[in-house]
């Protein structure tokens, strides 16, 4: 499975970086797997990453991640 950031914008209104990735994987990838990912490439903890959409189309192995990375849990908590 690989990952490739697409776009990555920081909000400084919610204290957010929103991130659009891809991925690609032989078979529907979990949450957890994601928020891994996300984790090591980014350097924060899982708690602190909320994953807003993970969209595949039908027969391909692409998929679209969207996700909030916040920089402390009490940040996340408030806002979502």
């Amino acid at each position: 499975m690989t990952l490739k950031i697409l776009e990555e914008k920081n909000n400084p209104l919610f204290n957010r970086k929103e991130i659009t990735a891809a991925l690609e994987s032989e078979t529907t990838p979990s949450r957890n797997y994601i928020l891994d990912l996300l984790s090591k490439e980014f350097s924060v903890p899982m708690e602190n990453i909320k994953i807003k959409l993970v969209k595949g189309k039908f027969g391909t192995r692409n998929f679209t991640v969207e996700a909030n990375i916040y920089n402390s849990i009490e940040e996340k908590n408030i806002v979502e």
